[in-house]
């Protein structure tokens, strides 16, 4: 597989994770929007093995941030 196959099945994996999570509080176009953000932050990293978790610590921060 892939390395890029493989990021991307990771990062659908977080959007469905956080749009689970935030499903009272957030519509899941409004977490697709976090994920996207946060995934664009590690655009020009060369070391891909950590960006779905570091994608995801951001979006949840994105996310708590705009309810907080």
């Amino acid at each position: 597989m892939a390395v890029e196959t493989r990021e991307e099945e990771a990062i659908r994996g977080v959007v469905e994770r956080l749009t689970s999570t935030y499903a009272e509080t957030r519509t899941p176009k409004q977490v697709e929007a976090a994920v996207t953000t946060a995934h664009a932050a590690f655009s020009e990293r060369p070391v891909r093995d950590f960006v779905p978790v570091l994608v995801e610590r951001k979006a949840r921060a994105l996310l708590n941030e705009a309810s907080g």
